[in-house]
């Protein structure tokens, strides 16, 4: 299963690309200056600064000829060389960014994360940084054929899916199972505890209802637990909150949020392996909230 690349045109956003070097695994464009978000202006979509992602197989050659290509949208970096900046890189997300950079007569910001840290990202969530970003509408640019990305970024989506099932009720519409996912990256996020978490995910979701289908309609055709109805643009839900069948969903869970979930309820000096920890869990009344917090951890 590919990725679906969204429609409306790109054009704009290849002709950046066009400055760069192109030996890319995978790009691509995402924020309020691609989509739409509820109470902004089309004028605000037009003047927002553009973001970019830009996945690279080897990051110090990419760095090497971007400096030869684009030395200016460097930091003080640019004068320790590509070797330092592919360093500094490796931290935190694995995601290195150049901002504030003028280009087409637009304010761009653009990451340069390796192809392997990327991977990583969607089949264990060890950050959900560029993952989380990827479970929600982006428009891609640019992606090579390399299977294994591939298959991480459809496993991804199916990892936003399971989590959005235990943490949501019974049964649920399509926009909350949206709100659900969308809100994943942002749980935990100091900015989001005060109230402007909702109503920033609602801003994301309700404009691109349509978006969020096209991304994840194959999924949800495929899981036996929904009705899709994609005639009618809707989908009925019936999630097996059963512990056999919650259990089934934490197993199929990434690595590091499973880890996060079991760190909760373990008691340290405790020496349980994982899975016996996440059937205690699918056992507890408040398995969804248990997942919701090892996300926020």
């Amino acid at each position: 299963m590919a990725l679906p690349v969204l429609s409306s045109s790109a054009v704009k956003f290849r002709r950046v690309l066009a400055h760069f070097p192109q030996e890319l695994s995978l790009a691509f464009a995402y924020g309020s200056g691609v989509f739409r978000q509820a109470g902004a202006s089309a004028e605000h979509g037009e003047t927002n600064m553009l973001d970019f992602v830009f996945a690279v197989d080897d990051a110090v050659t990419w760095h090497m000829m971007n400096l030869l290509k684009n030395r200016s949208h460097y930091s003080f970096l640019k004068f320790f060389g590509p070797k330092k900046i592919n360093t500094i890189q490796r931290y935190g997300a694995g995601i290195y960014y150049n901002t504030l950079v003028p280009c087409n007569g637009r304010v761009i910001k653009y990451g340069v994360i390796s192809t392997d840290a990327l991977i990583e990202d969607l089949f264990h969530w060890k950050t959900l940084y560029v993952a989380g970003r990827l479970q929600k509408p982006v428009k891609i640019l640019a992606q090579n054929e390399n299977s294994k990305l591939q298959a991480a970024l459809v496993s991804n989506l199916k990892s936003a899916v399971t989590a959005a099932f235990l943490m949501l009720p019974e049964s649920f519409s399509e926009e909350d199972l949206y709100m659900q996912i969308a809100g994943l990256s942002y749980s935990g996020d100091f900015r989001m505890i005060i109230g402007e978490d909702k109503s920033k995910v609602q801003n994301i979701v309700k404009p691109n209802i349509a978006h969020f289908q096209k991304l994840y309609s194959t999924i949800l055709q495929d899981c036996p637990q929904v009705v899709y109805k994609h005639h009618l643009g809707r989908l009925e839900a019936s999630i097996d909150k059963s512990p056999e069948g919650q259990f089934s969903q934490l197993m199929a869970l990434p690595k590091t949020l499973q880890q996060k979930i079991t760190a909760l309820v373990n008691p340290p000096g405790k020496n349980r392996d994982v899975e016996e920890i996440l059937l205690q869990v699918a056992h507890d009344p408040d398995c969804g909230f248990l997942v919701h917090q090892g996300r926020s951890g």
